[in-house]
């Protein structure tokens, strides 16, 4: 419906305040009065509230006259209008934080509240957060909307933020993902959709009944949900075939590969250096290096493997604990212990640190 309605003219601001207040409206009168056709009773109503809503402030008679001429069934285009908030929302002149929550808030439907409590912040922080979001797009309307790419990165942004209050991000950033999928065809956007699937299928095994981080090396493969790795595996396939490669497709092959193993030995570690190659052509990323030096590390031996490390920033988040892995798999467990220590100082949540620093204590109490 916003979307809708800002195809029409609406600033994003008012066409949100003039669908609240649609929704208020039905919420009023539909139990004694249910419309035939909802959605088109919606779109009717908010468009009215909007044009209040001009009127109170004297504006724009000649476009209100226009916008009238308007056929209010838009059901046919309502999936463009989706799609068309995605890009807005991933507008270049947001930030990833703010793009991230007024796309949960205008194309997900989360409360302030909700998203709030995802982000384990005050409810007034993130309303601020997305009133500031709504002023940078005042007026912006369409005339530079985010990329495909910018729009698949705020998905995988609201993915990765994880599990807390009453929303699931996760299963919420799958959702808006196949909404995406339906409505765009588009090998990067499937790629995305097998990522998220592949990932989401072990997120049973990822953690002990007290909260403890399992890594992927140690979990138990029976808990890992098949069904999702069968349709992640599936959907992947079918974009590969198109051969238009990109970045979410390479991770994506990557994750394959880890779920296609029914034990660690069996992973096709050289493959997973090759796919490492192919992400690094897309984008230098210094935490591809470093998970390709893991991977290096398991294909070549761990020698290979720190040799590829050396080359890299030890600022990286994570370098401490790769180097304590691969020390240790090199028979340097004196070293890799006080590694681990090091790494888990500079863990970016608690569940990690206590992970790094019971490995710690583990090589320490072996030797």
């Amino acid at each position: 419906m916003i979307g809708i309605l800002e195809r029409r003219g609406a600033d994003f601001a008012t066409a949100e305040d003039a669908v609240q207040d649609a929704l208020i409206e039905a919420f009023r009168s539909w139990p004694e009065n249910e419309p035939r056709d909802m959605k088109g009773w919606l779109i009717t109503v908010a468009w009215r509230k909007f044009l209040d809503r001009v009127r109170a402030e004297s504006a724009r008679t000649a476009r209100e006259e226009h916008a009238f001429a308007l056929d209010t069934d838009a059901a046919t285009t309502s999936a463009d209008d989706t799609v068309a908030l995605y890009f807005l929302c991933a507008h270049p002149d947001l930030s990833p934080a703010s793009a991230v929550a007024l796309t949960l808030r205008a194309v997900g439907g989360l409360t302030t509240r909700q998203i709030a409590e995802a982000y384990l912040v005050p409810e007034a922080t993130m309303a601020q957060r997305i009133s500031r979001a709504k002023r940078t797009l005042s007026g912006r309307r369409l005339n530079r909307p985010g990329s495909i790419s910018a729009v698949l990165t705020v998905l995988y942004l609201v993915f990765n933020e994880g599990y807390s209050g009453d929303v699931d991000l996760a299963a919420e950033a799958i959702r808006l993902t196949r909404v995406l999928a339906a409505s765009i065809d588009h090998p990067e956007v499937s790629g995305l959709l097998a990522l998220m699937l592949i990932h989401h299928a072990r997120r049973e095994a990822r953690f002990t009944a007290d909260g403890a981080l399992i890594t992927l090396t140690d979990q138990d493969r029976s808990r890992w949900d098949s069904h999702l790795i069968a349709e992640g595996i599936g959907i992947l396939e079918t974009a590969l075939a198109r051969e238009e490669l990109g970045e979410f497709q390479v991770q994506a092959a990557i994750a394959a590969l880890h779920a296609d193993a029914q034990r660690v030995e069996d992973t096709d570690w050289p493959q997973i250096v090759e796919w490492y190659d192919e992400l690094l052509t897309f984008h230098d990323s210094p935490i591809a290096s470093l998970n390709r030096a893991v991977a290096i590390g398991e294909a070549d031996g761990p020698a290979a493997g720190l040799a590829q490390l050396d080359r890299l920033d030890e600022t990286l988040p994570r370098y401490f604990a790769v180097e304590a892995h691969l020390r240790e798999r090199a028979g340097e467990d004196e070293s890799a212990a006080k590694l681990y220590v090091r790494a888990a100082a500079k863990a970016g949540n608690l569940a990690e640190r206590d992970h790094l620093m019971r490995q710690a204590a583990r090589l320490n109490s072996e030797r």
